[in-house]
């Protein structure tokens, strides 16, 4: 997999400002959830106090007269209320959890359809899909634990040293907040030496997922070369590295467990010494001594949280940095500003002098240029590697050229826009895809509005309508992961149902009968010749045979235009084309035995 260039990590707040523009239109139920997380804590401190209060009562000879009502009462409304105002913050925040997340998946998932070609051929598809994964749980993750655990926590940290100050001497307030900030230094200090191993999880995670998804795609190239024991060890090796980053993670969780755990013992020890000082020389109430305890424990239980939160804040930052990275993705083609649709009249096409490379080191197509009249058809032929299917990436706007322009009716189609030009053009590309669902679903793609009738109607044309219906589930048959349940013909066949049934005005044809078998292509080549004649059609052809109607015929080399014509004056000319058709007619006819 391509690596991902190393970026300095966002801040919490900056990644909140991010995600702000989804958050806001609930600004009302963040507030809402904020007072009823107030209200939680406010009951939650309560609690200590209406405890000593109880004890300081009960601290008298025992009668059943003196049993202290209010203090009972109260001590079990305030618990009954930190729990309460806790699941109504749940309730009105819910929403904006699963809302934000989900808008900004979206953001990612639209603009990852936005890149161009070539970021996907640099990517595996498994760890891309993993990191968004990832950073989807960590959206709705982080905005949770910073407004409602760290800020809330924060607050009653406050409000606790408040009421020992004002009740006590200062030594008990020294001492909570000692205890407090010794905590807080040495859990931020080891988490983030912890997260080293994190990371390096996630990157092993990330590669296993990438390789898994990858070998389980290409499940029949591993048959066919008895690979699978090779696969085991690339994955396991992946998967070694996640476990060593994994164990790690845990014996170092342990030693942040040790330390918490003895600064907090530290400090309540600290705070009993002075509290029962304090009562022995008669300044304080056996309540005190409750109280004091009460509250620094208290403190403890959200503060081991806090270190927690703040760890699973960094780990939840990095799964966001990794996503949003996505977003930092510069969209290579891009419509231009004000971009109008594209306005077809005729579908006349024209490459003019378009150059065109994936690395300035390596030509693709060097001055290529012609044109098809409105309602023509125009091949290209040539050996393997000569720049043919690069055409149609460059129609469709996976690339842009790096010289040159290419026209539709007269306009340059980087100055359209990409939506309106590719509803413009269809295409049977040579390798057809499909996805995993059913027979119906896939040819309806080509338009999801078109009714059943219709989406009949283009089977039919395409040829595979008896077939479909030869199946036990017909039109719902599944057509398995990218249509292996399918011959090559009939997923080539189900691609060309798809064109015809968006019926655009100009058709790309990749190589489109290059899986059929000989009668087969010559029954779908007469039909698509009888589509094509109403639309402007570029065929990108193997087989000359396909191709010999054709009103133009252009034959490229290395990506150059070198030969063009009529296929008789082609053949007359005894070129390149007639070389090529010589081979490929040699090739036709059967040895004998």
């Amino acid at each position: 997999m391509k690596p991902t260039p190393s970026k300095p990590d966002r801040s919490v707040f900056a990644t909140l400002r991010l995600m702000l523009p989804q958050v806001w239109p609930y600004r009302g139920r963040v507030l809402a959830a904020l007072l009823f997380l107030v209200a939680a804590k406010l009951a939650t401190i309560a609690v200590p106090l209406t405890l000593k209060e109880l004890i300081d009562r009960l601290d008298v000879a025992p009668s059943l007269l003196l049993l202290p009502l209010i203090p009972l009462v109260a001590y079990g409304a305030l618990r009954l209320a930190s729990s309460l105002f806790q699941e109504l913050r749940t309730i009105v925040f819910a929403r904006v959890l699963a809302r934000t997340s989900r808008m900004v998946t979206l953001k990612v998932f639209r603009h990852l359809h936005a890149l161009s070609l070539r970021f996907h051929l640099d990517r595996k598809t498994g760890g891309v899909a993993r990191d968004v994964e990832r950073g989807m749980s960590a959206i709705a993750d982080l905005l949770d634990w910073t407004l409602y655990t760290i800020l809330p926590t924060l607050f009653e940290v406050v409000v606790v040293s408040a009421i020992l100050i004002w009740r006590y001497d200062w030594t008990f307030t020294v001492i909570t907040l000692g205890t407090l900030v010794s905590y807080i230094v040495f859990t931020f200090a080891v988490t983030e030496w912890r997260l080293r191993y994190y990371r390096a999880a996630n990157e092993a995670d990330t590669e296993a997922n990438a390789r898994n998804v990858d070998a389980l795609l290409n499940y029949e190239t591993v048959k066919y070369f008895n690979n699978e024991e090779h696969e085991q060890r690339r994955f396991d090796g992946s998967l070694v590295r996640l476990e060593e980053a994994t164990v790690k993670s845990l014996k170092t969780l342990a030693v942040l467990n040790i330390g918490q755990a003895s600064i907090v013992a530290l400090g309540l020890t600290l705070l009993l010494w002075r509290a029962t000082a304090g009562v022995a020389e008669g300044r304080m109430a056996l309540g005190d001594l409750v109280l004091v305890n009460a509250f620094l424990i208290q403190l403890s239980i959200p503060l081991n949280y806090l270190g927690m939160v703040y760890r699973e804040v960094k780990q939840a930052l990095s799964n966001i940095q990794r996503m949003y990275d996505l977003l930092d993705e510069a969209q290579e083609v891009a419509d231009s500003p004000g971009a109008p649709a594209l306005a077809v009249r005729g579908a006349e096409l024209r490459f003019e002098h378009v150059d065109f490379h994936y690395d300035p080191a390596r030509a693709i197509l060097r001055d290529v240029d012609f044109s098809i009249p409105a309602g023509k058809t125009v091949a290209v032929v040539g050996t393997t590697g000569a720049g043919k299917s690069t055409l149609a990436r460059l129609l469709y706007r996976f690339y842009d050229v790096s010289a040159g322009r290419i026209l539709i009716d007269g306009q340059d189609i980087r100055s359209v826009t990409q939506d309106s030009l590719r509803a413009a053009i269809g295409i049977v590309p040579q390798d057809t895809v499909l996805f995993n669902d059913s027979i119906y679903y896939n040819i309806a793609y080509g338009k999801p509005s078109a009714s059943r009738e219709e989406v009949i109607a283009a089977a039919r044309s395409a040829h595979i309508h008896d077939f479909i219906e030869s199946l036990p589930q017909g039109y719902d048959s599944a057509v398995g992961e990218r249509g292996l349940k399918l011959s090559g013909g009939e997923k080539q066949r189900v691609a060309i149902a798809r064109t015809l049934l968006k019926n655009p005005a100009l058709l790309v044809f990749d190589e489109a009968t290059s899986a059929l078998d000989t009668r087969t292509e010559k029954i779908i080549q007469a039909e698509l010749e009888d589509i094509a004649r109403e639309r402007t059609t570029l065929v990108i052809a193997h087989r000359l045979s396909t191709i010999v109607d054709a009103d133009e015929i252009i034959v490229l080399d290395q990506g150059c235009i070198v030969e063009r014509g009529h296929h008789a004056a082609l053949l007359a000319a005894g070129g390149r084309y007639a070389a090529l058709w010589a081979m490929q007619q040699r090739e036709a006819v059967p040895v004998a035995a």
